[in-house]
């Protein structure tokens, strides 16, 4: 699942490139429950492994806001308090939850279940701004539900209860993050999406930091050196990289055509969830992917 929010229009020039682009952020993003898988192996929890992201990606986005923040008026105390705001749920509690339910379920279903973002951004619509949703929307969310469920009741059996807990944890995460899409709106505007992700991942970062510290020694910062190694590769390959690459794919082919190629997200989990963690493979798994894709096809061609 493609995670940003940006208001901007194709520009002309060649499609290839933002396709290229759009579809390296989605594999970028799908890889980040990979490197967390691997990571996991080594001993340390989810709290470890999200600060040392945290505080690999900080340095870069520091500099992405200093950069799409130049020769802009400061923010003002309302847009400072959006902005912690918005980092609080669409980066910290998001990361949060993602990385706690990896350590319950398989990395292909947690790909799904954060694919499931525009449905529970068209629900919360429903509810906080009272918007219109016609039956075949209602049915292709349906659709995409149902393929989750598909999946989740067979790594249920395999692996038993506490795939439940992994599951609600990561649909908190999505949740959360739908959360800030729907709030992002207005403060994109007045920001720019690239200001406004820099800002708002940096106050994540300092978030995710401050929870370490509070439930953690400092010494549970010294891991093995693999970890080190995943970490970074998770900071700048699966966090700051995609980011920028979808970011890049929007202005250049819209919003709607990189949502689109942002579909291939969850097959690249399932591939590197079965090459490098030795995942079950199994025909449920395809056929659920394939209906939480049309699922959520369906549902933008729709809306």
């Amino acid at each position: 699942m493609t995670r940003t929010s940006a208001l901007a229009t194709p520009g002309a020039g060649p499609a290839w490139p933002g396709i290229t682009l759009a579809a390296l952020g989605a594999i970028g993003f799908s890889g980040k429950a990979i490197l967390a898988k691997l990571m996991y192996r080594h001993g340390v929890d989810a709290v470890t492994v999200v600060a040392w992201r945290m505080l690999m990606a900080l340095p870069l986005f520091l500099l992405l806001a200093w950069w799409a923040g130049r020769g802009r008026p400061p923010l003002t105390r309302r847009d400072a308090l959006a902005v912690g705001g918005l980092g609080f749920t669409g980066y910290y509690a998001a990361s949060m939850l993602d990385f706690y339910g990896l350590m319950y379920i398989s990395a292909s279903l947690e790909r799904l279940i954060l694919y499931l973002g525009p449905t529970i951004v068209m629900v919360l619509s429903v509810l906080w701004f009272k918007r219109h949703v016609s039956p075949r929307q209602w049915a292709a969310a349906a659709v995409s539900y149902a393929g989750v469920m598909l999946v989740f009741g067979h790594e249920w059996q395999l692996a038993g209860g506490h795939v439940a807990w992994g599951a609600a944890l990561v649909f908190g995460s999505a949740v959360s993050y739908s959360i800030y899409l729907l709030g992002s709106g207005e403060v994109v505007q007045r920001l720019g999406s690239m200001r406004l992700t820099g800002l708002a991942s940096t106050a994540a970062c300092v978030f995710c930091l401050l929870h370490f510290v509070a439930v953690r020694p400092l010494t549970a910062l010294a891991v093995p050196e693999p970890v080190l190694w995943l970490s970074a590769l998770n900071a700048i390959t699966c966090t700051v990289l995609p980011v920028l690459a979808v970011m890049m794919a929007i202005e250049r082919i819209g919003s709607a055509l990189t949502a689109q190629i942002g579909m291939i997200g969850p097959l690249s989990t399932i591939l590197l969830g079965v090459w490098l963690l030795g995942e079950p493979f199994f025909a449920l798994l395809l056929v659920g992917t394939a209906l939480v894709m049309t699922g959520v096809w369906l549902l933008a061609r729709w809306r």
